[in-house]
């Protein structure tokens, strides 16, 4: 069941701006929360929280820069945060780029292996010390059915050597999941009471056919909302995530329709070859690597 009741509670949501992410925090204020959204663009953000406010005048929302392909700017956006908040009972790492053209970040990362899962690893791990404070905290890692066939280029992590901007998207995708599980087992291994889930949206009609700042023809989003599901339904699963009080950590919450595709939230088992082990942890310490290693589990 979803938790009803989060007074109390603060909750932050990168990309809560629009989609997914927007339609979570919609939810997510109306049980009570405490919503943060961590942004790239203030202005959207502000307009974001005057949608919420517009829905619900008691909604409590925070709207705070974060941009997820500068690491100094997840940094910057992790302290000031720590030192606003005394807790954080539930990050939701949402935000996400799709298949845009070749670019890097700021720290020279292929920007969607770099702000997909570089910058929610780096931004977790800032985070991680008040997310242990918190009792019965939560992280919450947004993949994709996208994840699905994916690899992860150790080699080419840049493009550098070629690059296939569905291909990045799918590893970008595999990461935040292995991300996830990863990071759960070893929450557990050290007996920490905050736990990692997984969830993915199926396929929405807010961003299959976004790509870079070009939008599909209308006739074919038309098309599309007859196969696919609403924002409002595509966040299910995230708030699912977010607030079921049955999970343990380590789950993947999905679509239960055909293919995970569309349908209400359930727990999903991946193909078993998803979770290896070796992968896993190669990409852990690759992160760390990259992201100058502010993982501190235990303190």
């Amino acid at each position: 069941m979803i938790k009803q009741d989060l007074f109390e509670k603060t909750i932050i949501i990168t990309g809560g701006n629009s989609g997914i992410g927007l339609e979570a925090a919609k939810m997510l204020v109306k049980r009570g929360a405490r919503v943060v959204l961590a942004v790239r663009n203030e202005q959207k953000g502000k307009q974001a929280k005057k949608t919420i406010l517009a829905e619900n005048s008691d909604a409590l929302v925070d709207v705070m820069k974060l941009d997820l392909s500068d690491l100094k700017s997840v940094k910057d956006f992790s302290e000031q945060f720590l030192a606003r908040f005394e807790n954080l009972h539930i990050l939701i790492n949402n935000a996400g780029v799709m298949v845009p053209p070749y670019q890097l970040t700021k720290d020279g990362f292929e920007l969607q292996f770099g702000c997909n899962h570089l910058g929610h690893f780096a931004l977790t791990g800032y985070l991680l010390p008040m997310l242990e404070k918190t009792p019965n905290s939560r992280v919450v890692t947004v993949s994709s059915i996208a994840h699905r066939g994916a690899s992860i280029f150790f080699d080419n992590l840049d493009g550098a050597k070629g690059y296939k901007a569905m291909a990045f998207y799918k590893q970008s995708k595999l990461a935040n999941l292995l991300f996830a599980q990863e990071l759960d087992e070893r929450l557990k291994e050290r007996r920490i009471s905050t736990i990692s889930v997984a969830c993915h949206p199926g396929i929405s009609t807010t961003n299959l056919f976004k790509f870079g700042k070009r939008d599909a023809p209308p006739f074919l989003l038309k098309i599309a909302k007859l196969f696919l599901q609403s924002a409002e339904m595509g966040a299910l699963p995230t708030v699912y995530a977010a607030t079921n009080e049955n999970l343990k950590g380590g789950e993947y919450i999905g679509p239960d329709g055909k293919g995970n595709r569309k349908g209400n939230p359930t727990i999903e088992v991946p193909a078993p070859e998803v979770y290896n082990k070796e992968t896993m942890k190669k990409l852990w310490d690759v992160s760390e690597k990259l992201t100058g290693g502010n993982f501190h589990f235990g303190g």
